[in-house]
């Protein structure tokens, strides 16, 4: 059985972000989803000070759940690693392999903030945290056409979804593969965890590289979609007779 995308967006975006590699991924025949989390682009108004990681928790188990999804390569962006660590604690048997796309990856009862100590910077007096400005730019996006795209997508998140702990102490977690890709080169100041050697199940850590800005699904989308079906690839089922 092929396996099937399912595409997460980090803070700030919506699913619109993914529009250049859905296609790209669809041509494949494998189906691939890219859902808008609570309080994002088309769902802005509902952003509200309790909007947090359970909350996109629940939108991502909900999909899964509501279009009976299994084999499931589960990607998630930036902040969305905490999402997509999270769902894979909630409904581990429907997923074939998280993919932390130049995201945060937290340990157990981490927030956000754990996972990436230089976001306290972003926090003020209210609930609400606009997109960045300079000096990190629009996510490494710099054509003037994909910026101003971009542009029409982003709003705000709240605190809550970086001050949330994530819940990952499933027995079935660690058997679960993981493939890291970092963008690089990095800004100056920015650096990603450290990956460990072993993934939790023993197994040789998968990490990638993509020549990219933060943004890599909008600024390299060929090059992304090819590594995200390499690793779909990975879970293909092995043709009868193959190898002998």
């Amino acid at each position: 059985m092929p396996v099937t995308y399912v595409l997460v967006h980090g803070a700030w975006h919506s699913g619109q972000c993914w529009a250049k590699v859905v296609p790209r991924l669809g041509a494949s025949g494998r189906p691939v989803f890219a859902p808008t989390l609570t309080g994002y682009g088309e769902s802005r108004h509902l952003l509200e000070p309790g909007t947090g990681l359970r909350t996109h928790t629940a939108d991502v188990v909900r999909l899964l759940v509501e279009e009976d999804l299994r084999d499931v390569v589960l990607v998630g962006h930036s902040y969305a690693g905490m999402v997509i660590s999270a769902v894979a604690n909630e409904v581990p048997d429907r997923i074939a392999r998280l993919v932390y796309l130049d995201a945060m990856v937290p340990e157990h009862g981490e927030s956000a903030l754990d996972a990436l100590p230089a976001a306290r910077g972003m926090l003020g007096e209210g609930w609400r945290v606009p997109p960045p400005a300079e000096p990190f730019g629009l996510f490494g996006v710099t054509d003037p056409a994909d910026v101003a795209w971009l542009r029409t997508m982003l709003s705000d998140q709240a605190v809550r979804c970086l001050t949330e702990p994530v819940a990952m102490d499933h027995p079935a977690l660690a058997a679960i593969l993981r493939t890291h890709v970092h963008c690089v080169p990095k800004p100056e100041g920015v650096e990603p965890r450290p990956v460990p050697a072993l993934q939790p199940n023993g197994e040789p850590s998968d990490v990638r590289e993509l020549v990219s800005g933060h943004d890599c699904m909008i600024t390299v989308p060929d090059e992304l979609a090819a590594l995200l079906l390499d690793v779909g690839d990975l879970h293909a089922p092995v043709p009868v007779g193959a190898g002998r």
